[in-house]
């Protein structure tokens, strides 16, 4: 099937600050990505705090051609809060979520368009994620185990029981239909470590289809210093193996819920 020269999709780029480890070669690289795509896309929704340094920088980035809105986030700092901000600013029929330090494949949304008219009846779609260390080395993939025999009862198709059997998928590159994300909470700015978990399997519950797409669509660092997960794992917001747990019991209790209950961690007394 023959695409399309545009996606409606809007991509949404929070962003914290301008001052970590690589910013700008990230930066760089993940802009070059969605110049590159294949097929175009109606805007890139970029919602940043208000650094004067990262605002300076912004201002003065070659953007090229692509359409893009700067978004002002002026409450504390919150990927989750940020991207649930820039959808609701969105104007397209699909949404997509990016990262500073990661990059779409050029026929990503080639391919979601393809696939978003084969299959009327879904509303997600996943790519298949390369993962690389900080240094660009490969680390694996996210996102394929829909393929594996036996995996899911529909090869491609994620579910709600695959979901509590393997936790491993990736929400960021991800397309979904804007309807779909507003009306079945967003994500939920109280969840750390396991947002994007939670948001599957609550999508999943309440009969959201999402499917993977069987190409390679996006690339993703892991652990860059400075990043939120990196954060999580060596920084101030260090979570303890007691903590972890409790947002990967927590993202399967708090699902049936569509809105964010803003649940928080107690440690355990000893």
């Amino acid at each position: 099937m023959e695409s399309t020269n545009k996606f409606d999709v809007s991509v949404i780029l929070p962003i914290k600050s301008g001052k970590s480890n690589g910013f700008t070669e990230y930066f760089e690289k993940c802009i070059e990505s969605l110049k590159l795509q294949k097929v175009g896309f109606t805007e890139l929704i970029i919602v940043h705090t208000p650094e004067t340094y990262l605002v300076d920088y912004l201002k003065g980035f070659d953007f090229g051609d692509l359409n893009v809105r700067m978004v002002s986030w002026e409450k504390e700092p919150n990927y989750s809060a940020q991207v649930n901000h820039g959808a609701r600013e969105a104007k397209s029929e699909w949404i997509s979520f990016f990262e500073i330090d990661d990059e779409y494949s050029s026929i990503w949304f080639k391919n979601v368009d393809m696939y978003s008219k084969s299959y009327p009846d879904t509303q997600v779609f996943l790519p298949i994620v390369v993962d690389t260390d900080a240094q660009g080395k490969f680390a694996g993939f996210t996102n394929e185990a829909t393929f594996a025999a036996n995996f899911t009862p529909e090869m491609g198709v994620l579910t709600n029981e695959t979901l509590h059997d393997y936790q491993n998928f990736q929400t960021s590159g991800m397309v979904i239909k804007k309807e779909s994300f507003l009306d079945f909470g967003l994500f939920k700015p109280s969840f750390k470590l396991t947002f994007g978990y939670e948001l599957l399997l609550r999508l999943t519950h309440n009969s959201i289809r999402i499917m993977s797409i069987p190409r390679i669509g996006y690339k993703h660092t892991n652990l860059r210093d400075g990043s939120i997960f990196w954060n999580y794992k060596n920084g101030d917001d260090r979570l303890t193996e007691e903590e972890v747990k409790f947002w990967i019991d927590s993202a399967k209790k708090e699902y049936f819920f569509i809105h964010d209950r803003a649940i928080k961690f107690e440690p355990q007394q000893v």
